[in-house]
This record gives structure tokens, C-alpha cells and sequence, in this order.
């Protein structure tokens, strides 16, 4: 027997000792138990008002039950979309009002445009709020020009070097500028949303806060389920995810108030390529009203990964640990001393 299938077993008789009983027990309650499943050398803190949990340790995990037993991540799946289901909707009323909330995406090319379509149909199914979205397209050339659904605004924003990365923070900050909602959500073109994200988050800035985080679980889809579920072929509970998700903090989604995200300085545009900003705005997020309570499912469909994302050398990486060193009220006096979401181009890009 090689070494990998007996540390399958071996996984596999510990999820059996060790966790089956207790995702049993939270998959069959009747009450949202299963909210609190996490790996057992986790800890969870509960909401104040008793409904969602923050994770109390740093960055993301993925449950390890599921991956050995894949019966329980399917169950899991089916229960938190049975709670807060997802509604997809080819289009959106025409706005007639002011809307309360702005989604802003950002993309580039077209191998994600069938995973974008997917997204903002999830955000038309949004009920109780009234929302606008936002694409703001990163290319030299348009490619989403002709293919993005009426309700949706398109913002074209040609990178100011052929050779410039993808750059997540610019795209959010112009995006920002031209939306109309007082609460923004940052949102990532790979990502489903339950019917009740909007006004979830509406209820939690009506309370006073300005920052909301509603991500308990972000259950990942493999190549041929999510092609399966763009195709119409499969629904999304069909299989198992291939991975579950926690602790994405500022990842993912991100809701925040529109004068708060300004106070703190917007996104950092010196972040050229793939990953660190999310990170690093979330550090300094922290010196506003945050609710950090995730108790809601989002969907992830599959993707190739971002040229760079697993070099062990990642530029960016590097940057967020320097920026992350630097008290985050200064770095929030350099960002509003600095003007970005320009359409010229990112604020830290230097040729």
C-alpha cells in the first residue's frame, strides 16, 4: 500500500472517530448548528446576538471532514443553501430610486466571463434591497462590451502599460468613484451569493456598523460540477463542493460603508498582480464598526488559479508583510494623501 492511500485511511478512520458524530449531530438539528462545525483544533467565537460566528485564528482554512468523507460536505452544502438560498435572475428592474447598495466587480479577459454572467445573475436574484453592479473591465481592448446584461454598468479602464498585471485595488477604487449606493461591495467575478446577502447587509449597517462580513462558508466547486452548473446541466448541491472555505476575513466579498472606505483611504493601489490588498484593507478596516460575524454561504466556481498565485517568491506577498509591519494609521495617512481610482491608472504603478 503507497504512503499517500494509507494517510487516506489513516484521515479517514480519525474523521470517522473523531468528527462524524458531531457533523451528524449539527447537520441533523433543527436549529443552525451547523454554522459552528469547524476543525478540531479550531475555536469559534459566537456573535453577540447569537446568530454567526468569527474564527479565532489567522488566515483561511478548509474543513478537513469533507475531504475524506464528502457525504458530509454535500449535506452541508444542501443545509446552508436550504437556509439562505441562491436565486439567479437573467435581469434586474430598471432602477427608479437611488440604490442602497453598489456591488463593484472587477475582471479582465474573457476565460472568467462565464463565471462573471453567473455572478451578476446571483446579484439580480438579491431580494429586499435594491442594488446596482458595477464591472469595471481591466484590458487594453474591451472584451466585455456587447455581453454584459443591461442592468449592469460597464466601466472600461485600459491599463496604462501593456505589460501591467492585473490590479484588484484599482479596479475596486475606480469602481468606487462612480457608484451610486452608500454601502459598496468589493465582489470577486467567481463568486454566487444567497438572496438575502444585500439585505443582510443592509440590516447590519442599519445597526451602525461599516464594515459587514457575512462569510461563513465558501464552498468550492471542481472544474466539471461548476462547468455542470454554468451549463445548466447540474444544480449546485448535486455534489459535493471539492473544498469548504472559512475565515476569508476581506476576501471574496466585503461590504462597506461608501465615506467609510474613503476615511481609511480606499484600497491600496501599490498591489500589482495577485494577492496581499484584501489582507492589508482588512488591517486597516479594523479602525472601523466591523461585524466579523459570518453566518451566510457563498459558492465559488472553478477557475485556473492567477498567473503567480503558488510561486513561493510572490511579489505581493512580500509587500503585505512590509505594509503590515507599518502601523495601519499611517498607511492610512499616505492612501488619502494619494489620489486613486484614477482612470490613468493605478496610483502604484510605476513603469
Amino acid at each position: 500500500m503507497s504512503g499517500n492511500i494509507l494517510r487516506r485511511y489513516r484521515n479517514l478512520a480519525g474523521v470517522l472517530l473523531k468528527d462524524w458524530r458531531r457533523y451528524e449531530r449539527a447537520l441533523s438539528a433543527s436549529d443552525d448548528s451547523y454554522l459552528a462545525l469547524c476543525n478540531r483544533n479550531e475555536q469559534l467565537q459566537s456573535a453577540p446576538d447569537g446568530v454567526g460566528y468569527r474564527c479565532e485564528w489567522q488566515w483561511t482554512s478548509d474543513l478537513h471532514a469533507p475531504k475524506f468523507m464528502p457525504t458530509l460536505g454535500r449535506r452541508l452544502l444542501q443545509r446552508a443553501l436550504a437556509d439562505h438560498p441562491i436565486r439567479r435572475a437573467s435581469s434586474r428592474e430598471s432602477l427608479s430610486e437611488t440604490p442602497e447598495m453598489s456591488f463593484i466587480i472587477g475582471h479582465r479577459g474573457t476565460d472568467r466571463l462565464p463565471q462573471l454572467l453567473a455572478t451578476l445573475e446571483s446579484i439580480a436574484g438579491q431580494q429586499g434591497a435594491t442594488v446596482e453592479c458595477l464591472v469595471v473591465e481591466q484590458d487594453l481592448s474591451s472584451q466585455l462590451t456587447g455581453k454584459l446584461p443591461a442592468w449592469v454598468r460597464h466601466i472600461h479602464t485600459p491599463p496604462p502599460s501593456p505589460d501591467m498585471p492585473y490590479c484588484r485595488s484599482w479596479a475596486f477604487n475606480v469602481g468606487a468613484k462612480y457608484a451610486e449606493g452608500a454601502v459598496l461591495v468589493l465582489h470577486d467575478n467567481d463568486l454566487l451569493l444567497p438572496a438575502d446577502y444585500a439585505s443582510q447587509i443592509l440590516e447590519k449597517v442599519g445597526l451602525g456598523l461599516e464594515v459587514v462580513n457575512l462569510k461563513r462558508f465558501i464552498f468550492y466547486l471542481d472544474e466539471q460540477h461548476t462547468d455542470k452548473v454554468l451549463s445548466g446541466k447540474s444544480e449546485i448541491t448535486d455534489e459535493p463542493p471539492l473544498s469548504i472555505m472559512q475565515n476569508s476575513e476581506g476576501g471574496g466579498s466585503i461590504a462597506i460603508i461608501r465615506n467609510s472606505f474613503d476615511r481609511i483611504g480606499g484600497m491600496d493601489e501599490s498591489f500589482i498582480g495577485w494577492g496581499g490588498e484584501d489582507n492589508e484593507f482588512w488591517e486597516r478596516a479594523q479602525s472601523l464598526k466591523v461585524w466579523p460575524f459570518g453566518y451566510l454561504p457563498l459558492v465559488h466556481l472553478w477557475h485556473a488559479a492567477q498567473a503567480g498565485k503558488y510561486q513561493a517568491s510572490n511579489a505581493t506577498t512580500s509587500h503585505y508583510q512590509a505594509l503590515s509591519a507599518v502601523p495601519a494609521s499611517t498607511r492610512i495617512a499616505r492612501l488619502k494623501s494619494i489620489s486613486g481610482g484614477e482612470l490613468s491608472g493605478p496610483a502604484g504603478w510605476k513603469r
